[in-house]
């Protein structure tokens, strides 16, 4: 078996056994992973602080075992990749990146790389540590439309008087409603269209929202995911997210 090197994100952790944890992380080289690290809940002085590094939204450096033919995999050494200022200690960022992590979670299905979308991932959390308020309210609505695209369901066209609709089933802009009830129209059509040509993510601090908008188009856009992907659950972090975010 195979020693390498990848960064991960954590998404999710349990406890196992006496004193050890499984970890799902989503991985820079092999998609989606479950591992399996020993001793890091025991109390001695060299595991202390150790199980802290499999907070849901930490970002790792890891050595890792792979094998193909296994669900479970293991670590051999990790370390921090980026240190948070913020997100483990502030209540909207730890949402708002609770909320990217929930959604990868639900999102991610195969255990396949996607570098351009682990990137994207990455930046997203890192921008969210350090974004100022604009920008951090911004992003969940910004990263679900980015997420759908390197899915491979992107929405196509863009917001004009002549495609004033935006047909969520179908994933374009469209100058007549749709026989069916997935669709978005107005201002929450003409954001859209203004999220999906952010060609810099510090652009994300020029667009301003107010509330309703933005838990409008959250609503809309769990609808788009819940369209395009099969058995996408309820998101349990959307209604805290939408509670937080001002």
């Amino acid at each position: 078996m195979q020693i390498h090197k990848t960064k991960g994100i954590v998404l999710r952790t349990v406890k196992y056994g006496e004193t050890s944890i499984i970890t799902t992380v989503y991985t820079e080289l092999f998609g989606i992973q479950s591992y399996i690290v020993k001793g890091v809940r025991q109390s001695s002085k060299k595991s202390q602080g150790k199980s802290n590094y499999f907070q849901p939204a930490a970002i790792l450096d890891m050595e890792v075992y792979h094998n193909e033919l296994k669900n479970l995999q293991f670590i051999k050494d990790f370390q921090w990749a980026f240190l948070y200022q913020n997100i483990f200690f502030d209540v909207i960022r730890n949402a708002v990146a609770m909320y990217a992590i929930e959604l990868l979670q639900h999102s991610l299905k195969q255990p396949e790389a996607n570098p351009e979308l682990f990137y994207l991932s990455e930046n997203i959390l890192q921008l969210t540590d350090a974004g100022n308020n604009t920008t951090i309210a911004n992003i969940p609505a910004y990263f679900t439309l980015q997420l759908a695209s390197q899915l491979g369901f992107q929405i196509h066209g863009e917001f004009a008087e002549t495609t004033a609709v935006l047909d969520l089933k179908e994933g374009f802009f469209a100058s007549e409603i749709p026989l069916h009830p997935f669709y978005i129209t107005g201002e929450l059509a003409m954001v859209t269209s203004s999220l999906l040509h952010i060609s810099n993510q510090q652009q994300l601090s020029q667009l301003i929202l107010n509330r309703n908008i933005r838990q409008e188009l959250l609503q809309a856009y769990h609808q788009f995911m819940t369209l395009h992907i099969a058995t996408f659950p309820e998101m349990k972090s959307l209604k805290i997210l939408q509670e937080v975010l001002g």
